[in-house]
């Protein structure tokens, strides 16, 4: 049986910092200190995919991305 990891990733020329991710999802996004987003690599538990679908929503950028990857 095989079970779904879902992790954030950040495509860094995208980003402009504004930041936004980092207040929607502050369990997993940090901002360095020029305002970029630091991304906790760690898979995002179920009780929290919620909160990271509402920060990659949120990215005026298109930025930030909730993948969705099968182990095995």
């Amino acid at each position: 049986m095989s079970a779904t990891r879902t992790q954030l990733r950040l495509n860094p020329i995208m980003c402009v910092a504004h930041g936004l991710c980092a207040e929607l999802f502050p369990e997993r996004i940090t901002l360095d200190d020029w305002g970029y987003p630091m991304i906790d690599p760690t898979p995002i538990p179920p009780e929290l995919e919620e909160h990271a679908r509402r920060a990659t929503d949120a990215c005026p950028t298109l930025a930030l991305l909730l993948e969705r990857e099968r182990s095995r």
